[in-house]
This record gives structure tokens, C-alpha cells and sequence, in this order.
């Protein structure tokens, strides 16, 4: 089995990484000069895909931490690294009402500690990876929980707020909107890698992550699904597969350039519903009905989501009240 440290050493060793981000971009923008000189002009590197990433994975992490131990990430994951000399500054966390899930049994406790470790160790690995090229941890608020749930229709005040972290199955809602934005994003985004980042395992190694996330999406849809149909009374008893479909229909309205042809955009998911046939839409997937592919979602419309904004030009808010540490930051569509 290949630990943290041979991934990174391996695919993602830190020297390969500078050198490449260093000397190429993952994009250029080409073009003449008035010579007829073809000329390039850097768009970003693959330094800046992954740092957008890690964006992500640090909100991620503090959620999972909080919901499993009541603390968050620690400074050493969230500080600028030694050696950085980027613009970008550490935020400070408005945790609202984070704390640890009461009241767990076991198996629902260590379900928490897994995925809080696992997304606790893609920070570390995203930071291992850029050295000192990683980006600090930005501001994050989790008490956007209560403007999101008003949004999306499952209560009609922030006060009381719907809190995520007071039960498993309000844990599996927060969740919901986590996982399946984590896996679109890394499928958007992994086209972006520069031809000489794949070769030196950038690709694989965002693959390995989605991965991950994808297996988190699949548990959280199928443990709503499943306490849906175990409820006393059926499913309709059963409140937070509702909720996650509310969530579900916030996401596809904050999402710009929304679209039924998810080849091009990627956007549209299906409604997370308890199946009743093979063609029906799917509880476990966010994919397409006719390929059976999983959705991706451009930088763009993560970030959409993520500051619960579909104005273009919008550069923070939501979970991120001073937007995220990234040259994405701003949205452009």
C-alpha cells in the first residue's frame, strides 16, 4: 500500500512540481504579434489548479473535523508555508454552530472520524505537493448553513438556523452539498492539468482524490436513501432526503450556463430519489441518465455554488465571506 509520503515523493515529488509550474503554464493563450511572431501569454499553472483545489479541501476538512472531533483543522494545515511569498493570508473560521455530532453510536463515530481524516490528509497532501507555492487556508463560514437552508427551502429562518451538526441525519445533509461539489469540481477541473503535469502524476493524482470524494458522495446518498426507506412510516416520514433534493435544486439555480447536456456543461444532476427501476433517476450517482458519466462542473460554477451566488462577477461570500484564495476567486461566467 502507498502512503501519503511515496504519493507525494512519487507522483506528485515537490521538485518535479516547481520545475514544471515554474517553467510552464498549464494554459497559454496564443496568438501574433504584428512581426507575425507567435507570442503565449500565461492564463495559470498547475499551481493554481491546484491550490483551487485546496481551497475546497480546506473547507471540507474543517467541516468533517468539527462534525467528528469539535475542532478544526490546526494551524500547521492552515498557515501560510514557510518560504511563501504569494498575496494570499490565512482567514480566520466562523465556525456558527460547528461542534461534534452528540450522541453517536459507534459506527456512526467512526464514519465521521474516516472522512474527516481523509479530508484532513488531502490538505496535507495538497500542501505537501505545492511546498512553498500552497496557498494559506482562507476565511470560511460555517454558519452559512442557515442562509443556505433558507435558500433552498427547508426552513424559513435563520433563527433557529438548520444546524448540520446536530444529529447524524442533519450531518448527512451538510454532507450532501459538500461531496457531490467536491467530485464535479476535481472532474471539471482535472482537463486543465498541463501536458507536463500529467506526465509527472498531477492527473493521477487528482483521479486518486476524486476517488475519494466519490466514494464520500456514494455513502452519504446511499445512508439518506437507506434511512429513507428504514423510517417508520416510509419514506415520506423521512424529512432530509427531501432537504438533500432541495440542496440538490439550489446547486442546479446557482449554477451558471445550466444545461441539459451535461457533455457540455456538466451542470445538471440527477434528483436523488428512491429508485424504482433501472431507469430511474439515480440515489447513489450524480451522473448522466443516458451515459451513466458522472457530472463535472467548471471552476466557475463551484464557486457559484460555494459563495451561494449566480451573479458573474461575484468574488466571495457564502462559505467563503472574502472569497477563495485562488486566481479563480472572481467568476468570469
Amino acid at each position: 500500500m502507498h502512503t501519503l509520503d511515496t504519493l507525494v515523493d512519487k507522483a506528485l515529488s515537490r521538485r518535479t512540481f516547481l520545475a514544471s509550474a515554474g517553467a510552464a503554464t498549464a494554459v497559454s493563450l496564443a496568438g501574433c504579434s504584428d512581426d507575425g511572431v507567435t507570442t503565449s501569454t500565461p492564463l495559470y499553472t498547475d499551481a493554481d489548479i491546484l491550490n483551487y483545489a485546496l481551497n475546497l479541501e480546506y473547507l471540507e476538512a474543517q467541516f468533517y473535523l468539527y462534525a467528528a472531533t469539535g475542532a478544526g483543522l490546526a494551524t500547521a494545515d492552515t498557515a501560510a508555508p514557510t518560504g511563501y511569498t504569494g498575496t494570499f493570508t490565512a482567514g480566520t473560521l466562523t465556525p456558527g454552530n460547528a461542534a461534534q455530532v452528540p450522541s453517536l453510536p459507534a459506527a456512526q463515530q467512526a464514519v465521521l472520524n474516516e472522512i474527516a481524516f481523509e479530508e484532513q490528509q488531502h490538505v496535507r497532501f495538497l500542501r505537501s505537493a505545492l511546498g512553498s507555492a500552497a496557498v494559506p487556508c482562507p476565511a470560511i463560514d460555517l454558519s452559512y448553513f442557515g442562509p443556505l437552508a433558507v435558500a433552498a427551502g427547508i426552513t424559513t429562518s435563520t433563527a433557529p438556523a438548520f444546524n448540520p451538526f446536530a444529529s447524524f441525519d442533519n450531518f448527512l445533509v451538510g454532507a450532501f452539498l459538500f461531496e457531490d461539489v467536491g467530485v464535479t469540481a476535481y472532474a471539471g477541473a482535472a482537463p486543465m492539468i498541463s501536458a507536463a503535469g500529467i506526465t509527472s502524476g498531477y492527473l493521477t493524482a487528482a483521479a486518486g482524490i476524486l476517488a475519494v470524494e466519490a466514494y464520500h458522495a456514494g455513502y452519504v446518498r446511499t445512508a439518506l436513501t437507506a434511512r429513507a426507506i428504514a423510517a417508520t412510516g416510509g419514506a415520506s416520514a423521512y424529512p432530509y432526503l427531501g432537504y438533500a433534493n432541495q440542496i440538490e435544486a439550489l446547486r442546479a439555480d446557482l449554477t451558471v450556463g445550466n444545461t441539459d447536456a451535461p457533455s457540455t456543461s456538466g451542470s445538471v444532476e440527477t434528483l436523488l430519489t428512491l429508485p424504482s427501476g433501472p431507469t430511474s433517476p439515480s440515489a447513489i450517482a450524480a451522473a448522466s441518465a443516458s451515459t451513466a458519466i458522472g457530472f463535472a462542473r467548471t471552476i466557475n460554477q463551484v464557486h457559484h455554488i460555494v459563495y451561494g451566488s449566480a451573479t458573474v462577477g461575484a468574488k466571495s461570500g457564502g462559505f467563503f465571506p472574502n472569497g477563495t484564495n485562488s486566481i479563480f476567486a472572481k467568476t468570469t461566467a
